[in-house]
């Protein structure tokens, strides 16, 4: 079988190469000359009788062979490092990765908690900004991730509910004021967007019913759902929030709901892991403890 593979060495070079279609960054990630980065290449297509890169001016790109052996090179090597990874670094703590906001609202108390368990069990968090929740295991250093969507997370890769996402408008008890609150009133009061985009007022809107009663094309834009409370609580508009993750912010007199309807997107937070991870019993451990301490909703009448 050794006479038939490949150099293991090639196969790495073109594993990392075809990640980016970039030879200069391969060859800084493996810690090699670009030249030598394009003689292991040439010489696996030399083996495989065949190419697997093709030039378009001054870019690379994967032929159609490459496309689809860089795909299962991935998907092997991946499979090489969860069974590697036990026999190695072992005390090391379980990585995982998860949104901003997430973070700073309820997932930091959290793991708090966790580290003062009978057993404790580290867990090396990275909080990152994200637009839109994703994880690549075969490219990013983590064992499992909490992430914002709809349960479907792509191949090989399981999840685990946390709980679901539901959004509310909020602003600090000062703007709450004593009148009722509806379109007119939300219409001739500072808005806060969580996102450029702002989908998620257009989301609530749509989902309680008042369409197009309110213009959205005014306001103050941020790019997370963390800036769009800490404008809120300093009284500065409304903003959309989550309503699991305003709770506390909203018992301890902070925010305030000026509407008692909350709104299902369809998504929710996930703790998300690669199947035959090495990693799966820790992991399922730590998704027990998320499930038992998520965080208290806010009270409201029944969500529409």
């Amino acid at each position: 079988m050794a006479d038939r593979l490949p150099p293991l060495y090639a196969l790495r070079a073109f594993e990392v190469a075809a990640r980016s279609c970039s030879f200069t960054r391969a060859a800084d990630e493996l810690a090699l000359t670009q030249s030598a980065i394009s003689r292991h290449i040439r010489s696996l297509e030399s083996h495989l009788g065949c190419r697997l890169f093709e030039r378009q001016g001054p870019r690379l790109r994967l032929t159609d062979v490459g496309e689809r052996l860089a795909r299962q090179l991935n998907a092997g090597f991946g499979l090489i490092e969860q069974a590697c990874q036990p026999f190695r670094e072992g005390g090391r703590q379980l990585r995982l990765k998860a949104p901003s906001t997430l973070t700073m609202h309820w997932l930091l108390d959290c793991l708090a908690l966790f580290r003062q368990e009978p057993e404790p069990m580290g867990v090396q968090l990275a909080s990152v900004w994200m637009d839109q929740d994703s994880v690549d295991f075969s490219s990013e250093p983590y064992d499992c991730a909490v992430l914002l969507g709809n349960g479907h997370f792509g191949e090989r890769v399981k999840c685990r509910l946390l709980f679901e996402e539901w959004l509310i408008p909020i602003c600090s008890p000062a703007l709450l004021g004593n009148r009722a609150w509806d379109a007119a009133h939300l219409g001739e009061s500072p808005l806060v967007h969580p996102s450029a985009d702002r989908r998620d007022w257009q989301r609530w809107l749509q989902g309680a019913g008042l369409g197009a009663q309110v213009q959205l094309d005014r306001g103050i834009c941020f790019d997370t759902l963390d800036q769009g409370m800490g404008a809120a609580m300093a009284g500065h508009g409304v903003s959309i929030g989550d309503l699991a993750l305003v709770g506390r912010h909203v018992r301890d007199g902070r925010l305030a709901l000026p509407f008692k309807q909350a709104v299902a997107t369809g998504d929710g937070y996930y703790l998300v892991w690669p199947q035959g991870s090495a990693w799966e019993t820790a992991v399922q451990r730590l998704g027990d403890f998320l499930l038992e301490h998520r965080p208290q909703s806010a009270s409201v009448q029944e969500p529409g």
